[in-house]
């Protein structure tokens, strides 16, 4: 049995839920099985993580730190979610001179891991003492070994979780597919198994990983929930010197990020960073980032809120944080 960092049943209340009777048409009709993972959740290649930790490699780190040090295994990881912020994220952090971080998604804790520490160890940039190492995979929070093997590594590991409302996260999954394979069929038809009968498709992984309760469970079995913040999706777009003071915080540096790194641009409708000493134009997430989503048939948009709702309320109470989706969507 894994070690419990929180008391409770072993299914635990997410479980409990999934088999308490929702709204007539709006029941879960995956099986337990259907919550695993997707493998093929980022597009991180093996060529791209060996230059990350080639000789000579700056691992992506803050450019103001010299290439000398050690390469050590992160201390702090970005767990998740997918399309939920966590390059912003990871791009926010990148700026304070304290945090080194791979650019690339290392994978090791869902795809690479046989591959053994001492890889994933020389994927890492070189830090100084007193540095923080730091990777991000987003497909971790909803790998069912991921909890067991970075808590095998090192118990003390801090855990940050980017959560964004999962109706808008599932549009932004489907698009960023859509973009890839436009043969595909559309969001309607993958969001149902039975679209006259209102049966949510809960084993498609865009609906899935955002039943954020159900994950999280997996992960309180193995860290308290103090090792673990959550970052908030929407506020990391509007207010992200906020965000990134709590991210610090929790970190333990110093808040360096601050609103002076941040510039809103209106076209993509996301800040970018800026360096505040430097008058070079602000540097912007790329491309893929800030697609316009398809036009998404209302009703379906409405099941879909009512869908998880149950389960955006068990999170907030798992938390104890409220991230207001339902009245975010009541505001529209």
């Amino acid at each position: 049995a894994p070690p419990r960092a929180s008391n409770g049943s072993r299914e635990g209340a997410a479980g409990t839920w999934l088999r308490t009777p929702l709204a007539p048409g709006e029941v879960i009709t995956a099986q337990s099985g259907a919550f695993e993972r997707d493998p093929q959740e980022s597009s991180t290649t093996d060529e791209e993580l060996s230059r990350a930790g080639s000789p000579g490699s700056r691992g992506g780190g803050s450019s103001t730190t010299p290439d000398y040090g050690e390469k050590r295994l992160p201390q702090a990881l970005i767990i998740g979610v997918k399309k939920g912020g966590t390059r912003a994220l990871l791009e926010a952090i990148r700026a304070h001179p304290d945090v080194r971080a791979v650019g690339t998604e290392p994978h090791f804790f869902d795809r690479n891991y046989e591959k053994g520490l001492e890889w994933y160890r020389n994927v890492m940039p070189k830090t100084l003492e007193g540095q923080i190492t730091m990777e991000k995979t987003p497909s971790y929070f909803v790998t069912n070994e991921a909890p067991r093997r970075i808590h095998s590594m090192a118990k003390d590991t801090k855990l940050i979780v980017v959560v964004r409302n999962p109706v808008t996260r599932a549009i932004s999954d489907y698009t960023q597919t859509l973009s890839k394979k436009p043969e595909i069929p559309t969001f309607e038809v993958l969001a149902f198994k039975n679209r006259t009968l209102g049966l949510i498709d809960a084993s498609w992984s865009a609906i899935r990983i955002g039943i954020y309760a159900l994950h999280l469970e997996n992960w309180l079995q193995y860290f308290p929930l103090s090792q673990i913040l959550f970052v908030s999706g929407e506020r990391l777009i509007t207010d992200p010197a906020g965000e990134m003071a709590k991210v610090q915080d929790f970190l333990g540096l110093k808040r360096i990020v601050t609103e002076k790194h941040f510039y809103f641009n209106k076209t993509k409708g996301f800040p970018c960073l800026k360096k505040p000493e430097d008058s070079s134009a602000p540097r912007c997430l790329g491309k893929s980032k800030g697609r316009t989503h398809p036009k998404i048939d209302p009703d379906v948009i409405h099941r879909l809120r009512k869908f998880y709702k149950p389960f955006n309320v068990m999170f907030y109470q798992m938390t104890g944080q409220d991230f207001q989706w339902e009245q975010e969507e009541s505001d529209k």
